[in-house]
């Protein structure tokens, strides 16, 4: 009996120690994997010993960069393009010409004789009021008329002087109104300017031709 407890005890006692053996190897198993997460969260929560912050000089030039650039897109908005092409100079202007009559002035007794008409039983000329122009240079001044055309009558004995074109030469001879008129008639619309006097009864008395007409 004594044999047989001895034998069975031993290897009973060898189990439990193999058991006990087995758990401290367990324990300690746990205790280094344990070891090891608490390890891997520090390395997640903070910065990874492994990975490499970034630069000091990569951070400033990142930085700078923008700062840099806007100096120099700002100072080429600044500059003004410069014109392509010259502007043209105003005209000048005109200079002054000389005195002259205004357009509406109208001389009191000289008058452009253009044709006539027997109308009414009395001969009238077909005449336009009028003043003298602006002298032309290398040419005569021109009369220049205002308005449109009028009739005055004339008398059948008016003292009437002419010379070229009705006459030949360029002093003024006397002619008749019944030479004129035959003038007129042959050659109308010509504005021989006259100057002229009326009688009390608005009928042309004198007349005589100009010697510088247009």
């Amino acid at each position: 009996m004594g044999g047989r407890g001895t034998a069975v005890q031993g290897p009973r006692r060898l189990r439990r120690q193999a058991a006990a053996a087995l758990v401290l190897c367990g324990a300690l198993t746990l205790t280094a994997c344990n070891g090891d997460g608490n390890g891997g969260d520090t390395g997640a929560a903070g910065t990874s010993p492994g990975a490499s912050p970034a630069s000091p000089s990569a951070t400033a030039s990142s930085s700078a960069a923008p700062g840099g650039a806007a100096p120099s897109a700002s100072a080429a908005s600044s500059k003004k393009p410069a014109p392509t092409t010259t502007p043209p100079a105003k005209p000048k202007p005109p200079a002054p010409g000389p005195a002259c009559a205004s357009k509406d002035a109208v001389s009191p007794d000289e008058i452009a004789v253009y044709r006539y008409t027997p109308e009414g039983g009395q001969y009238s000329l077909i005449v336009k009021h009028g003043h003298w122009g602006c002298p032309v240079a290398g040419g005569a001044t021109p009369f220049v008329t205002v308005g449109e055309e009028t009739y005055i009558p004339i008398a059948e004995d008016a003292k009437i002087g002419a010379h070229a074109p009705i006459l030949s030469g360029s002093a003024n001879k006397p002619i008749t109104t019944h030479e004129l008129t035959s003038w007129l008639e042959t050659h109308p619309n010509k504005g021989l300017v006259f100057h002229y006097n009326v009688n009390k009864a608005g009928v042309i008395d004198t007349l005589g031709q100009e010697e510088y007409t247009s």
